[in-house]
């Protein structure tokens, strides 16, 4: 079954000093993620049609239309979708759910951003996803990654930076747990983690502050997406942080020393083909195959 694409309403550019810009500027996090999801894609060629879905506040939806080609966003959250909007313009929609309000076979490539944690029915928006796709295109899901004696978990949950204050209704996946949910229509081409202690533990302290300064407001189906006003109460917080952020820049630097451990984010890119329904193999010890590819029990990691 097909269905009509939203109109969006479309506004003017982002200008070079916008709030949303400025943050992206000093978040090691957005950027490691963008240059992950950019790398993966390589250029878009004109003419191909390509959606995002759950671009936080807009940000890397910004920087990925200009990749090249036509980009549509799309998120759950009204608020989020607002700011989407107020960066990108035009073509923007509000999802009710996992379904997605687009033409069958519509896009050469489908990135989802974050977005897979924060829906019930994460297999229908994998179907969703696959429905909209042409034969033959590319899907890339980013997700938290979920790894064994990961310490900043139970640090994050001492500090009320809970599943549930950021809107999740799963923690995550581990790779095998992805495997899983694409491999009806999809073959998975690629796998990787990234973004390890250092920066998610900046990240940590940046969201802290966050939540002190928005105490007593309820999150949305995204949690606590920072907006216009948000940054505005922030901006004394902001400048400090921006004094130190060479040091911060110096300390994530050290995650390059932490390679052999697993990452707090799994991105994976997926080739579509015809929808079949198909069993997991799994080898005599309980791993399944792309764990056994993977070298050793797909979750299991150093503990940072």
């Amino acid at each position: 079954m097909s269905h009509q694409t939203l109109a969006p309403q479309a506004q003017g550019p982002a200008a070079p000093d916008d709030w949303h810009l400025r943050l992206f500027e000093k978040s090691l996090l957005k950027q490691a993620k963008l240059a992950e999801i950019a790398g993966l894609i390589g250029k878009v060629a004109d003419g191909q049609a390509w959606l995002d879905l759950g671009g936080d506040n807009g940000v890397i939806s910004y920087h990925l239309r200009h990749l090249g080609g036509t980009w549509h966003s799309a998120d759950l959250d009204e608020k989020s979708v607002a700011s989407i909007r107020r960066l990108v313009g035009e073509r923007v929609h509000q999802l009710q759910g996992a379904r997605l309000p687009f033409e069958d076979g519509m896009f050469d490539g489908v990135v989802v951003i974050d977005m897979l944690e924060h829906v019930q029915d994460d297999a229908q928006l994998i179907a969703e996803c696959h429905r909209v796709l042409k034969p033959a295109a590319r899907l890339i899901v980013n997700v938290p990654h979920m790894k064994k004696r990961a310490i900043l978990r139970p640090i994050r949950r001492l500090l009320g930076l809970t599943d549930a204050r950021h809107g999740h209704v799963r923690p995550g996946y581990t790779e095998s747990e992805l495997f899983d949910l694409l491999k009806n229509g999809f073959d998975v081409q690629e796998a990787r983690t990234y973004s390890r202690f250092f920066v998610e533990s900046l990240d940590t302290l940046i969201q802290l502050v966050a939540r002190r300064m928005n105490r007593g407001q309820d999150p949305g189906r995204k949690g606590n997406v920072i907006d216009e006003q948000d940054f505005r109460k922030m901006k004394k917080a902001f400048r400090w942080y921006s004094w130190l952020y060479p040091v911060f820049q110096f300390a994530a630097g050290m995650d390059a020393l932490l390679g052999f451990t697993k990452g707090y984010s799994l991105i994976m890119r997926a080739r579509r083909r015809p929808w079949r329904p198909r069993r997991t193999p799994v080898l005599s010890d309980g791993r399944s195959i792309a764990e056994a590819a993977l070298g050793g029990k797909i979750g299991s990691a150093a503990p940072f």
